[in-house]
């Protein structure tokens, strides 16, 4: 009798978004903490996101409530392996999920007021949406979606063990003027502004957990002196080689290991029974990150 073969759990397409502000020529990021309750990182504090549902797709559909181009989409937010279609509704499902998760709006305010805004953010906050209330009220109210203001940040790939599996973009965007972060209330229960430096400081003391992919990517963004610096970064940024992490299961708490560690790819036993003093702080570079009773800390390979 042979034991069964391991098969993953298939990949959800999915996109998160890194709200930025500029405060005292520097910048802080938007995190919302997730419920506890919430089957995917509960109680940790992540960007806003969410899975790309198949309305978020479609040419068609979506061209007229769009302001960019397809040869726009492809220059701007596409890749390699990375269609033209696939950029789109990754690109709509970010600005939907930004507005259900953070009641943010990234579209284009021409032609609209302050108050058509702020009726469209408050519309989101009622209970019981139906799931294709962002489409039909984008269509019946004409806007333009704004995804010429979406930057590309990563392209997460969740690990095999993982109970729930997403293909995810990461993309970077500055806040709208004039519009004010909301957790929803119901898969987020708390927001913050907060810059790099002090979320990551605030991970390792459990004031503000974070999720794997946050704590790499405040990592990313402490190497950024000035938030013009930043601003340059959003232009000119690729997607780059995908993060495709292992999760190693352990009774001290399971590790991840980033791709560009030595051992990302082997099957040696890693051991975990002194992680607790190999704790990196802020800035040191890592390819290792260690669950400590549910919060994730970088750790010395």
């Amino acid at each position: 009798m042979t034991d069964k073969k391991f098969v993953p759990l298939p990949l959800r397409q999915a996109s998160t978004v890194i709200l930025i502000r500029e405060k005292n020529k520097a910048f802080e990021v938007y995190l919302l903490r997730r419920s506890t309750k919430s089957g995917f990182m509960g109680g940790l504090y992540v960007f806003p996101g969410g899975a790309v549902d198949p309305e978020d797709s479609g040419f068609d559909s979506w061209g007229p409530h769009v302001d960019t181009s397809q040869d726009q989409i492809a220059r701007q937010l596409g890749g390699a392996a990375f269609s033209n279609e696939d950029a789109l509704g990754f690109s709509i499902a970010a600005i939907r999920e930004t507005l259900e998760e953070a009641v943010v709006f990234i579209a284009s305010e021409e032609k609209k007021t302050k108050k058509d805004i702020d009726d469209i953010c408050s519309y989101r906050l009622n209970k019981d949406l139906p799931v294709s209330w962002f489409k039909k009220k984008v269509r019946n109210e004409n806007w333009v979606l704004s995804l010429s203001s979406l930057g590309r940040w990563s392209h997460w790939i969740a690990p095999e063990l993982m109970k729930k599996r997403y293909d995810t973009r990461f993309f970077i965007v500055l806040m709208p003027d004039n519009q004010t972060c909301v957790p929803d209330d119901i898969e987020t229960k708390h927001g913050i502004w907060i810059t790099p430096q002090n979320a990551l400081e605030q991970n390792l003391t459990a004031e503000t957990p974070l999720s794997p992919p946050a704590v790499v990517t405040m990592t990313q963004l402490l190497k950024f002196n000035s938030f013009k610096e930043l601003k340059h970064e959003i232009k000119t940024r690729s997607w780059g080689e995908s993060i495709f992490p292992k999760l190693v299961p352990s009774p001290d708490g399971p590790v991840i290991i980033e791709p560009w560690d030595p051992m990302r790819h082997s099957d040696v036993e890693i051991d975990t029974s002194n992680l607790s003093q190999k704790v990196l702080g802020p800035g040191k570079p890592f390819s290792r990150i260690w669950c400590d009773k549910g919060v994730w800390k970088p750790v010395r390979h």
